[in-house]
């Protein structure tokens, strides 16, 4: 059986709760990730912000310059806006049972945790992932038609 610890990124990118979102989107966007973990100082997991939780935040910004009132979202510090309710799994999880709960709870990412401490994330780009190899593994075993 394959565990969450065999497809699982190791040492995810991931920002303290003083950071703020304007530090997660700079984050996102230099290593094209999604999903940024907020942890402590012994890499505990606190929460979570995504992609969506910033885009959120710029559209509420703009909504603040249409009222001359300008204080940009994006300054808020992760701590108060990360998601505390974190869905999490052990390294030793088997892959299965970790996208088909992803798939039940309709969520993008899963953090890896053991005791607490973060030690990995696993996306659902990762099962996109293990989807395309299986097809290409399929493809080489299964002989290829030949029309007549």
């Amino acid at each position: 059986m394959f565990t969450v610890a065999d497809m699982m990124t190791q040492n995810p990118y991931a920002l303290g709760p003083s950071s703020t979102l304007a530090d997660a989107k700079d984050l996102m966007e230099k290593h094209a990730i999604r999903h940024v973990p907020v942890i402590d100082d012994n890499h505990h997991l606190l929460g979570l912000v995504t992609q969506r939780d910033v885009l959120s935040a710029q559209e509420s910004s703009l909504e603040m310059i249409t009222q001359s009132n300008f204080m940009s979202a994006l300054d808020i510090q992760l701590h108060k806006c990360m998601n505390r309710s974190l869905m999490s799994v052990d390294c030793h999880a088997g892959l299965k049972e970790a996208a088909l709960y992803m798939q039940k709870h309709k969520i993008g990412c899963l953090p890896v945790v053991e005791e607490k401490v973060l030690v990995g994330i696993i996306t659902d780009s990762d099962f996109v992932s293990i989807a395309i190899t299986l097809l290409e593994i399929q493809d080489e075993v299964e002989p290829t038609e030949v029309e007549a």
